[in-house]
């Protein structure tokens, strides 16, 4: 089978390139796999291909964040190749962050369905689902009602597809419920990699907490600092604050703001762009992964890295994090997400009680094994397979 998939890719910096990495790199292990066409945005570097049966993989950059073509690029790209199915690997904000540029991309695999391509669309967040204000969006409620409005809006252009898979089970309730669709499939976030069972030992040095994203919308890191001030206060004992990542591209210089607003504190390291290769490092080192959100808009990727490296976390129970810890086992400590004192007594109570923080570690590697990203493509071949036999 020829597949293509499209997707931001390493090196690039857009949204969900992580997963899309992870996505071909578990495709191609597959014997049924003849041929995966990468259609992928522009890097001035070549792309990341540092795994087995990458010569399978024919790149084709042909899109751009907020290029207003991308729908005829993209579309003739595709026609050109003539694959077998195709995956889009898509949130709302996937080919921009302006509402022209956003919304023709998304129309894509509507287009796609037309010509008789099967395509899949796997759906990362719907709007149904996320806090606009929490979020970081909009708290004025006539730009809220103009929001939903084009979501919804788009929302049916993609259930155009011959289907469309979300992460969590209740996205599936929801979509049935609003839009009478049929063509819904719950297919799991899953773990990037396979990877063998982790030590739960302490990392040597400071104990370290540790954040990774894309901060400054829902995801505020002032909180984690302040709550590791107060631990400071509580006990003689070193703690380090680790922030991995960079700005979501709705605030930027957000980053720079903090680090200015704590100069004066020790022992915080914020690391930039954490590159492929060094993510493992960054989770094996911390003690505890934080999760600073007022809201979610999907299932967190953090979450099943955090269950893959064997790690205790700490978040709020709130969203989709609360329905990931439901439906898939995931373990941590929970706290309200507009206190500190709470954050810092769920971190301390990880911290203080090692045989505690064992058992959520190990809980984690337990939910993350069960649904390896080699698990997930399969149900990918199976939803291409359909569509294909239906199709006949």
């Amino acid at each position: 089978m020829k597949i293509a998939i499209v997707t931001a890719f390493p090196p690039s910096k857009v949204t969900l390139n992580e997963y899309g990495y992870h996505l071909v790199k578990n495709f191609v292990k597959k014997d049924t796999v003849s041929q995966m066409v990468l259609i992928s945005d522009k890097t001035t570097e070549s792309k990341l291909m540092d795994f087995e049966n990458s010569h399978k993989i024919k790149v084709n950059e042909c899109w751009e964040f907020n290029n207003y073509g991308n729908i005829i690029s993209i579309y003739k790209e595709i026609l050109r190749e003539k694959p077998d199915a195709v995956l889009f690997n898509l949130q709302f904000m996937k080919f921009g962050d302006k509402k022209i540029p956003a919304a023709l991309g998304l129309m894509i695999p509507m287009l796609l369905r037309f010509r008789g391509i099967p395509t899949v669309s796997l759906l990362h967040n719907i709007l149904e689902q996320v806090d606009l204000e929490s979020a970081g969006f909009t708290d004025n409620k006539i730009t809220q009602k103009i929001y939903n409005f084009i979501g919804t809006t788009l929302t049916r252009f993609i259930l155009k597809s011959n289907t469309v898979t979300v992460t969590i089970g209740k996205y599936v309730d929801v979509l049935q419920l609003k839009y009478k669709a049929k063509n819904i499939k719950m297919i799991p976030h899953g773990t990037f990699d396979s990877i063998e069972e982790p030590s739960f030992e302490l990392a040597p040095g400071p104990k370290q907490i540790m954040a990774f994203g894309k901060f400054g919308t829902y995801k505020k890191v002032e909180i984690l600092i302040e709550a590791a001030i107060i631990m400071r206060q509580n006990s003689n004992e070193p703690i380090e604050v680790v922030i991995a990542g960079t700005d979501s591209p709705n605030t930027p210089g957000y980053l720079v703001s903090v680090q200015e607003k704590y100069k004066d504190i020790e022992g915080i390291t914020f690391t930039g762009y954490v590159e492929e290769k060094d993510v493992a490092r960054i989770f094996n080192d911390c003690t505890v992964v934080a999760f600073p959100y007022t809201s979610t808009t999907g299932s967190s990727g953090v979450l099943h890295q955090a269950g893959s490296y064997g790690k205790a976390v700490v978040m709020p129970d709130l969203g989709d994090l609360a329905l990931l810890v439901k439906e898939e086992g995931y373990k941590g400590e929970f706290f309200n997400p507009e206190s500190a004192d709470s954050l810092a007594k769920a971190i301390e109570i990880i911290f203080n009680d090692d045989n505690y923080r064992k058992k959520i570690a190990m809980a984690n590697f337990e939910a993350a094994s069960a649904l390896s990203m080699d698990k997930i493509t399969d149900m990918y071949m199976d939803s291409f397979n359909q569509i294909i036999k239906a199709k006949n």
